[in-house]
């Protein structure tokens, strides 16, 4: 079981539990009372809850004050006027203008995945977007078109070059998604950081320690504290390896694409000057342009029962495909509810209470239990 902090179970003596059309409806009273249309308003909350269903509650509905407060600052415009361009057979230009990154992510993707139907392989880059939650909505929005897909995205400074100490890359995200057979599809989600950076905020939130070797301190130090991880900077997983993956995808998402790089992305939490100018690349390919369809997926089933037919280590009850932990919790959360911890209650409540709404009650026990 993943305990990391921002991971579910980690509950309180105030948390409750919703089934997940309440709190999409809830989402959804709120950013129109932001300006969204209803429509937009709605992809972002289910997006959300999506989130929290696969029990990434760092990426869930924690996250709707601060999408609100870059509204009300200015820094996302509610209703965005998309521009594509072709500047190429197989590619798709994206000016998101400056609108929020879910609403701009799920139409590049579509950009992405409609010249993959026609020409085999489809790539869209975009500028000009913002935080666009977890990545891997995107690849799933893919999957569920039958296409194989990338996501990158760059994001506002999270840690340093290799050797610093002050933040450079973002943690930028990559996600992966691949349809499967009878064995359910890959789905990977992973940022270039140790742990998402949301996770930091979740646990500094909730007063939580975070585990040594995940962050530093303002000051170059190690620390466990998570309030001064979020202030100082986090660490790339596997070293100097992860730091040269995030320079990539600084490149791909950034530079390649128009929007702003190196440093330049307004952070999410802090700068409410100005829209972020966050980039996307997006990359959706048929899967079968080498065999049929039907041989595509046989194969996906004989590579996942290789691996789960391995022999495990001594600590490991069961080998697990990427995505499948998540896709489990989302099952059962279907049924029993998703559980909002007392301070993210909190912060709804305060900001239903500025758009004229209010947060349902939940209750105190899960609705049933998935069996």
């Amino acid at each position: 079981m993943n305990t990391a902090p921002g991971n579910e179970p980690a509950t309180d003596a105030a948390t409750r539990y919703y089934r997940p059309e309440e709190l999409v409806a809830f989402g959804s009273a709120v950013f129109e009372a932001r300006g969204l249309p209803p429509e937009d308003a709605t992809t972002v909350a289910r997006d959300l809850v999506a989130a929290d269903l696969r029990g990434l509650a760092s990426h869930g509905v924690a996250r709707i004050p601060i999408y609100c407060r870059r509204l009300r600052a200015k820094a996302i415009n509610p209703r965005p006027q998309l521009r594509v361009e072709r500047p190429a057979a197989a590619v798709a230009a994206i000016d998101g203008d400056d609108g929020i990154g879910f609403v701009v992510g799920h139409r590049a993707m579509d950009e992405a995945i409609a010249l993959a139907r026609q020409c085999g392989i489809g790539m869209a880059g975009i500028r000009r977007s913002t935080h666009y939650g977890m990545a891997a909505l995107y690849v799933m929005q893919a999957i569920d078109a039958g296409m194989v897909s990338m996501a990158f995205t760059n994001s506002s400074p999270a840690m340093p070059a290799w050797g610093g100490r002050t933040n450079f890359h973002g943690a930028a995200p990559l996600a992966v998604g691949a349809p499967g057979g009878r064995h359910g599809d890959y789905v990977l989600d992973l940022a270039m950081t140790v742990i998402a950076r949301g996770k930091i905020r979740l646990a500094a939130s909730r007063g939580e320690p975070i585990p040594l070797g995940l962050a530093l301190d303002t000051e170059g130090r190690p620390t466990t504290d998570a309030r001064a991880a979020f202030e100082g900077v986090l660490l790339p997983f596997g070293g100097v390896k992860g730091s040269a993956i995030a320079f990539m995808m600084d490149i791909f998402s950034g530079v390649l694409t128009g929007a702003a790089f190196g440093g330049e992305v307004k952070s999410l939490y802090f700068d409410f000057s100005g829209p972020q100018n966050v980039g996307h690349l997006f990359i959706a390919l048929r899967p079968d342009l080498f065999m049929p369809l039907q041989q595509y997926r046989d194969r996906m089933d004989e590579m996942i029962e290789r691996a789960k037919a391995m022999p495990r280590a001594a600590d490991c009850d069961e080998i697990l495909i990427p995505g499948e932990p998540e896709a489990r919790t989302a099952a059962l959360r279907a049924v029993s509810g998703i559980p909002v911890t007392g301070d993210v209650i909190h912060t709804l409540r305060e900001e239903a209470a500025l758009a004229g709404t209010e947060l349902p009650p939940g209750q105190a026990q899960a609705f049933a239990s998935a069996r």
